[in-house]
Parts: structure tokens; C-alpha cells; sequence
């Protein structure tokens, strides 16, 4: 019997149990089902390689490129953002964990533990609690980590330029904690498309899609709506609020927060109503 499998018997026993009580023994039971899958660990190893690697890279990059280029313009110097360089690895980051948000839930439509799992909690909103806080509390971890390393790296790199940046500077502290902010939500809106489409390969094709594809789609619009619409996708929103300097082209971050988090909760109210109305 499989650690997933007897994770599950177990919460059964507490199908008559008081909602509170279920709730934790659901708890319990997304725990194990997430610790003891391999793809977790892929995932999260993946999205802190991401993270530090990447940006380690692109800071090396800059204080390592042509001299012309990163000493001759007085306007790229004076735009340049050490914090937000620091922070690139996330945009690719965010697909490892974004994935991981859609396997915990299309997963066990795939091997049909959905089954098993409905049985032992018969409250699916419970479930989906369950799951989401689950997810949301590694993932917390695992991203604020993730973005303080990053940050502290990519700034000793540029430190040696003369280019580097602290965290008691104004806006700094903000943009890496919506970094680590950011790596938390994602998984939760892919575990919400995960619920909806129920099938891994439609429903990462979808979080691929909204995620990276909508901002090309937006830039399709005829001024000044490819800017204004642009600015509402996913992840011009989430940018919005890891970034220090005003870029013209994104929000301000308390508004790009309030979109990725509109976002979000639009994306569980549909997979809400769905996981109620539709069979297993």
C-alpha cells in the first residue's frame, strides 16, 4: 500500500468528525501526499535553482558586459534597478512552482485518487482548503528563501561594480518579500486551474498561457490599450510589485497586487463552484 493510499484511510476515520477536526485530519493527509511525491521535490529544487541561479547569472552578466555599454550611458545607469536584477530568476521560477500547483490536485484526477480523497473528506471545499494550505505554506517558505538568497547574492555580485543596493534602502525590503510573495500565489492559482481543468497537460498548458502568453496577446492592441491591458496580466501585475524603480508600463504595487490577487480569487471561485457541481 502506498504512503498516499494509507494516508487516505486514515482520514477516513474522520468523515464523522467535526469540521474542525476534519479539516486537520485533511491536513495531515495533504502533507504526506505531497512530501512523498517526487515531482514535489523536483519542483521546489527547480524553483530555488531558478531563483539564485539565474539571478546570480544576470547580475554576473551585467557588471561583466561591454564597457561602452554599462559605463557610457548615464540614462541606463540612472534606470538601472540592482534589486529588480537580482530578482530576474523569478520570472522563470514561478512556471516550476506554478506546476507543482496544478499537480497537486490534477494528479490525483490522473491516477484517480480524486476518488479516494472525496471519500475521505466529503466536504470538497475542506479538501481544497486542505490542499491550499498545504501548498501555500511550503511554498511560502520556499520562495521567501529563495528571494532573500537571490537578492543577497545578486547583490554581491554588483557590490563589486559598485552597483549593489541593501535592504534598508526605500522600496527594497517591499520587492523582495512581493518576490517571495509572488512564488507563493502562483502555485495557488495553478492549483485553482488545476482544479478546474482537472487534466495536467491542459491545465499547465493553461497557466503557460495566462502567464506568458498573455502579455504577448496584449501587445497585439493599438496604443495606448496594449500598456493598459498589458499592465492586468498576471504577470506584468506580479512584477509591478517586486520591482523598486517606476516603470511607466506596469502598475504601482499595491495595484499590482490587488490584480494578481484579483486573479487568484477568480480562479478559486470558478474552481470552487466546479469541484462542488461536477463528478469525480
Amino acid at each position: 500500500m502506498s504512503t498516499v493510499e494509507a494516508s487516505s484511510q486514515r482520514l477516513s476515520s474522520n468523515v464523522s468528525a467535526p469540521s474542525g477536526s476534519a479539516l486537520r485530519a485533511a491536513l495531515v493527509s495533504e502533507w504526506t501526499k505531497l512530501r512523498s511525491v517526487r515531482s514535489t521535490v523536483w519542483a521546489l529544487l527547480l524553483t530555488s535553482a531558478f531563483t539564485i541561479g539565474l539571478s546570480a547569472l544576470f547580475c554576473w552578466a551585467f557588471v561583466n558586459r561591454d564597457e561602452r555599454r554599462r559605463d557610457g550611458s548615464l540614462r541606463d545607469l540612472f534606470l538601472f534597478d540592482p534589486t529588480a536584477r537580482s530578482l530576474r530568476g523569478v520570472v522563470l521560477a514561478q512556471l516550476a512552482i506554478g506546476v507543482l500547483g496544478v499537480l497537486v490536485m490534477s494528479s490525483e484526477y490522473t491516477t484517480g485518487m480524486i476518488r479516494t480523497s472525496m471519500a475521505a473528506v466529503p466536504s470538497r471545499r475542506v479538501l481544497l482548503a486542505a490542499k491550499t494550505i498545504v501548498l501555500t505554506t511550503v511554498s511560502l517558505v520556499v520562495g521567501m528563501v529563495s528571494a532573500f538568497v537571490a537578492f543577497f547574492l545578486g547583490q554581491a555580485i554588483l557590490d563589486g561594480k559598485g552597483l549593489g543596493t541593501s535592504l534598508g534602502e526605500p522600496s527594497v525590503l517591499r520587492a523582495v518579500l512581493g518576490a517571495g510573495l509572488y512564488l507563493t500565489l502562483i502555485p495557488m492559482f495553478g492549483l485553482a486551474l488545476g482544479t478546474i481543468v482537472r487534466r495536467t497537460p491542459g491545465a499547465i498548458a493553461t497557466l503557460f498561457g495566462v502567464v506568458l502568453i498573455l502579455p504577448l496577446l496584449a501587445d497585439a492592441f493599438p496604443e495606448p490599450w496594449d500598456v493598459r491591458l498589458g499592465r492586468l496580466s498576471p504577470l506584468n501585475a506580479g512584477q509591478a510589485f517586486f520591482s523598486v524603480r517606476y516603470d511607466p508600463d506596469l502598475l504601482t504595487p499595491t495595484e499590482g497586487l490587488l490584480v494578481f490577487l484579483g486573479w487568484v480569487v477568480a480562479a478559486y471561485i470558478v474552481a470552487i463552484v466546479m469541484l462542488t457541481k461536477r463528478d469525480a
